[in-house]
């Protein structure tokens, strides 16, 4: 069991893996919980895909999205119901949201110049937290805090996690082929990039999703923190 006391500064709660295997509800839940500041790295590069976007940069372009880096500003301000996301100063929370966004923001994340960047951010943002962090992305345990003293990976068939962001999507979702299509193309993306490229940490627990239930799943992430902040159990 790890000493939270000799564990690193902030104490930091890990939870990587693909789109839609839970990630940003655990970790909400795991925050709540346990006292800790969430936070949602993969609202970063959808702002900064979203900066792309508005000034016609292609997503691909990885010289010119790097560029963008240099005079971008991202902040997220936790609030009860999720992160506040302001880019350059400017609350674009619902805007990060949309589809086109999202998709943007698995191109631009694929560039190494760029998630280098976002690493210091991330960084930078778990140190404004004395109680410890939540942070959920894709590379959380393995390169941002690869000493995090709990690291859970997420996952499930692209099928299981195409069909629940189908039924999140409503009325405004494509067919459930195509999303489980775009599903497995991020999927792609993620895994193969030269940099960072989307596996679990030696050292974290996976959790596959497929056939849980999302309280099935809360509660074994929980009881895996708690076996690691004896004073939290």
């Amino acid at each position: 069991m790890t000493d939270p006391a000799a564990a690193p500064h902030p104490f930091v709660v890990a939870i990587d893996g693909p789109a839609g295997a839970g990630k940003s509800t655990v970790a909400a839940h795991l925050a709540s919980r346990f006292g800790l500041l969430n936070l949602e790295t993969g609202a970063m590069y959808r702002a900064l895909a979203l900066k792309a976007l508005r000034g016609g940069t292609d997503p691909d372009d990885a010289a010119a999205v790097t560029a963008l880096t240099h005079t971008t500003r991202i902040e997220l301000q936790p609030q009860a119901t999720g992160n506040r996301v302001l880019l350059d100063g400017v609350d674009v929370t619902g805007e990060v949201r949309m589809s086109e966004v999202t998709a943007a923001a698995s191109r631009v994340s694929v560039h190494g110049p760029v998630r280098e960047w976002m690493v210091a951010a991330q960084r930078a943002l778990a140190g404004t937290a004395s109680s410890g962090v939540v942070m959920e992305g894709r590379d959380i345990g393995t390169v941002v805090f690869p000493d995090a003293p709990v690291k859970i990976f997420l996952d499930a068939s692209p099928e299981a996690r195409g069909e629940r962001r189908f039924e999140q999507a409503g009325p405004a979702a494509a067919s459930r082929e195509a999303v489980v299509q775009d599903m497995r193309e991020r999927d792609r993306r993620d895994r193969s990039r030269e940099q960072s490229p989307l596996v679990p940490a030696p050292d974290a627990v996976l959790v596959d999703t497929t056939s849980l239930s999302l309280p099935e799943v809360v509660a074994m992430a929980e009881a895996i923190v708690a076996a690691h902040t004896p004073q939290h159990a």
